[in-house]
């Protein structure tokens, strides 16, 4: 029987000091544990493990005589695991304590199995004085990088607080419904029959929102395609584009393809999904299979639209840009283990490019979307700006939604804002041009 705990342990050991996704971490070792309430145990530890760990890491090199970081990285990440269960999950003293030393046995460790014992039952000891001096330093209370920090306290002055504070949080699990194979209103009846505690979102018209995340495939309704999973701030994009019936659509960085999927369930369009990544694009085709979607999936890169262009102009495009991800760190807190500050400036150059390399292919009078999960102004505003300056044709199109505010140049949703992620969105419209003659 496998240890969910010395799984975690290991699992965390490789995010957050190999650099491994939480996403892919969990796909690999989750299969080795067939009961679902242990799967859930294994998400719970490495998502909080990953949120925390700039938190409880530094303090161990006050609990231990020798650091274990490289020495034995899985016994490091356990011990972190066990502040995260004594000080976030708040679990049971002794429970935790106890499960994390035999975890320690279940590691093939039994020598340290004293040590961990003592670290845990030292951190209970002096925990009043170890917290304070965590509380006292910014990268320790917030546990947010300190350049990320000092960019979203530059970027965004006022709300800076509530945005490490929101994510911190675990957000709540949004599905949208599949409009093509029922109504939000049926979908919700069967999950309130399964047991389900689920909303309607108050101003999404496809959204529904569950307090807690958990195993989705095990929902009613989700291996017949009745919904997808997908934040509510990302299904904005779908009302933002405004596709219609007939319309040729480009969704440009497609993968794992929500966006794609909720605008062909809106309107009979013509959807190119393109991805530089063939695995990536395989998803997407698992995803349109499920809700019995059909789009033209395409590998390339949609910075050189001329290797897979067919030189038919699209009404509409969405650039959902690769980016930082900085919006998100909520949903995915490992992305704070994992972002540099150095790789702003190169994927701000990457978002540029394709933003100015994609605005030939669209038609006179169509819209781009342009979307990023960032909240980071270099990559948001200052992006489309440089188009702007660029061309001559480009107009940008106002609007408003309930959540966040308006940018420099579109609208940002800051995490937390509305229970959402952190959305970027900016509307341009290409102009018609005038007959010189």
């Amino acid at each position: 029987m496998t240890d969910t705990r010395a799984l975690a342990a290991t699992a965390l050991a490789e995010i957050a000091l190999r650099g491994a996704s939480l996403r892919d971490a969990m796909e690999r070792h989750a299969p080795r544990l067939p009961d679902p309430r242990d799967r859930a145990l294994l998400m719970a530890l490495l998502s909080e493990g990953a949120r925390w760990w700039l938190r409880f890491d530094p303090v161990l090199d006050r609990l231990l005589a020798q650091p274990l970081r490289r020495k034995d990285p899985a016994v490091h990440a356990l011990l972190v695991l066990g502040l995260v269960q004594l000080e976030i999950l708040q679990l049971q003293d002794y429970a935790a304590v106890a499960a994390t030393v035999d975890a320690t046995r279940a590691l093939k460790r039994p020598r340290l199995a004293g040590l961990v014992n003592a670290v845990l039952r030292r951190w209970q000891r002096e925990r009043a004085t170890l917290l304070a001096t965590l509380d006292a330093a910014p990268p320790t209370r917030h546990a947010h990088p300190v350049w990320l920090a000092e960019a979203i306290a530059r970027d965004w002055p006022a709300q800076a607080e509530a945005v490490l504070a929101a994510d911190n949080h675990e957000p709540p699990l949004m599905l949208r419904v599949n409009r093509r194979r029922g109504s939000r209103e049926a979908l919700l009846e069967r999950l309130h029959l399964d047991g389900q505690t689920a909303e309607p979102h108050p101003w999404l018209a496809d959204a529904v929102v569950l307090p807690h995340s958990g195993e989705v495939t095990r929902l009613p309704g989700f291996a017949e395609g009745l919904f997808a999973v997908q934040d509510g701030a990302a299904q904005v994009a779908a009302d933002l584009l405004g596709a219609s019936p007939g319309q040729r659509v480009l969704d440009a960085c497609a993968a794992p393809g929500g966006k794609a999927c909720h605008l062909l369930e809106r309107a009979d369009v013509t959807l190119t999904a393109l991805d530089s990544d063939a695995s990536r694009l395989r998803r997407i085709g698992q995803n349109l299979d499920r809700l019995g979607l059909c789009a033209d999936l395409r590998v390339g890169d949609a910075a050189t639209p001329q290797a897979w262009w067919d030189g038919a102009p699209y009404d509409r495009i969405l650039v959902d840009a690769p980016c930082s991800a900085t919006g998100v760190l909520r949903r995915r807190p490992d992305v704070r283990l994992h972002r540099r500050e150095s790789d702003i400036p190169a994927l701000a150059a990457l978002q540029r490019g394709i933003l100015q390399s994609l605005w030939p292919l669209l038609k006179p009078g169509g819209r781009l979307l342009y979307a990023t999960c960032s909240l980071l102004r270099a990559e948001n505003e200052a992006t489309v700006g440089h188009l702007l300056g660029a061309v001559d044709d480009a107009q940008v199109v106002p609007f408003a939604l309930p959540a966040g505010q308006a940018a420099a140049v579109g609208w940002q949703i800051l995490p937390g804002e509305g229970e959402l992620d952190g959305m970027y969105y900016a509307v341009l419209e290409k102009r018609q041009r005038l007959s010189t003659r």
